[in-house]
């Protein structure tokens, strides 16, 4: 009782400050009944705790495991006969067929390899098609979707010099010298415009190109671009070198494409020229044959000879379907007797467009493309008359192009070269 009347005669300040003190003192004597006294391990926990946890127990970090199959495109296999054989959902060839760059799984060839990768679960995880030389499209699973990739397959481009000599045909001397059918047309389609191909090769005629070919692991697997050729016509020379615009130019600059083409189809042979008298194998009458009859087999592309506009397309008894082109500097082009048309009047085409294919409507007595050449009016023959020039490099340009030209001119002057390119050719074959 003494001690709580003192404590009341205490300030307010004191008093609180007294209770304060008095708490904590209490807690501290009632703390080390709050701690559990440490316990002594025995010998079996002691081991069990020495152990290293199972690999089981530790997030796995191994790679996810796939199953890889390759498959060989079938004649007249799509993709949904090939999905359905491996036995993938038809919701995945949806998603698949929907994806944009995933087109050329439309256009699969037989003979081509595609490699398909599945999950575990044996869902399908990836696709692989290398649709051609140089380029492949990956398409893969990403969580519910699928994503397509283009993939640029790398391959070692060589330049590489040859020439020929011409002693049965133009088409045998290149194969001989170890150029491939494309680079044998590209050759043809570079100096076209001032040789007839057909008509104009003479037993004796040379040839000398640059060009190149593309290579994966030593082996050639596509041909390249001619860089430069030289071509000796009957003793004519003609020199191309190709620029940077990805034409072909003399080595003065001026163009080798000349404003038309000799001749709007690769044919086999004509069957009649041009003449003003000729008898008509039909009529047995005396008229004026105003073109060239190529011969070709039905379904062969006939192009545009020049960039014009379609001023008449439809048919008739006499010309079957017909084309004709109004081209600048009033020249006109004519095609008769085709199988189909694949342009319309009115119509803007360029130089080389395909605009029909050759057939044998209209009153003929064979399949050909018959041909004519109307320069004001008038016809002309095609095989003989001087085409006019297109653009010629000038100033700047000229100069770049020189520059640029000189050290495939001077690949075009070394001598010697067949014996070491035919050696090459049979080390490659």
């Amino acid at each position: 009782m003494v001690i709580w009347h003192a404590f009341n005669s205490l300030s307010f300040w004191h008093r609180r400050w007294v209770l304060i003190f008095s708490i904590m003192v209490m807690m501290l004597a009632a703390w080390p009944s709050q701690h559990q006294q440490p316990r002594t391990l025995t010998p079996s926990e002691i081991a069990t705790a020495a152990q290293p946890a199972l690999s089981g127990d530790e997030p796995s970090s191994a790679p996810p495991r796939y199953t890889t199959k390759r498959v060989t495109v079938r004649r007249g296999d799509n993709m949904g006969a090939i999905f359905q054989r491996m036995g993938i959902a038809s919701t995945d060839l949806h998603q698949i067929d929907q994806l944009d760059g995933s087109d050329p799984l439309r256009m699969l060839q037989p003979g081509q390899e595609l490699t398909f990768k599945f999950n575990q679960q044996g869902e399908l995880h990836s696709l692989y098609y290398p649709h051609s030389v140089e380029q492949a499209l990956k398409i893969r699973r990403q969580a519910d979707a699928f994503v397509a990739r283009s993939i640029t397959l790398a391959l070692d481009t060589r330049e590489q010099v040859t020439e020929g000599e011409i002693r049965s045909s133009f088409w045998g001397a290149a194969v001989a010298a170890g150029m491939t059918e494309d680079q044998i047309m590209d050759l043809a389609a570079i100096f076209g415009w001032d040789i007839d191909f057909a008509q104009d090769l003479q037993p004796g005629d040379r040839f000398r190109v640059v060009y190149q070919n593309k290579f994966r692991d030593d082996e050639r697997v596509a041909s390249g671009d001619i860089l430069a050729a030289e071509f000796v016509n009957q003793g004519v020379t003609y020199r191309a070198i190709l620029h940077e615009d990805d034409n072909y130019y003399t080595p003065e600059g001026k163009a080798m494409r000349k404003s038309f083409l000799r001749a709007p189809v690769n044919f086999k042979y004509i069957s009649s020229n041009f003449n003003p008298r000729r008898l008509h194998p039909v009529t047995g009458k005396i008229r004026p044959h105003n073109g060239i009859d190529y011969v070709a087999p039905v379904g062969t592309p006939i192009m545009a000879a020049g960039s014009g506009s379609v001023v008449a397309a439809g048919y008739n008894q006499f010309n079957g379907n017909y084309v004709f082109i109004k081209h600048a500097g009033n020249y006109v082009t004519k095609y008769l007797h085709l199988t189909k048309r694949t342009v319309n009047k009115g119509q803007r085409v360029k130089q080389g467009q395909t605009i029909g294919t050759l057939g044998g409507t209209g009153r003929v007595t064979g399949a050909h493309l018959h041909y004519e050449f109307v320069v004001g009016g008038i016809h002309k023959n095609p095989r003989t008359l001087t085409l006019p020039q297109a653009d010629t490099l000038t100033g700047r340009e000229l100069a770049n192009f020189k520059r640029l030209a000189a050290p495939q001119l001077a690949k075009l002057n070394q001598p010697d070269l067949q014996l070491a390119q035919r050696q090459e050719s049979d080390r490659r074959g």
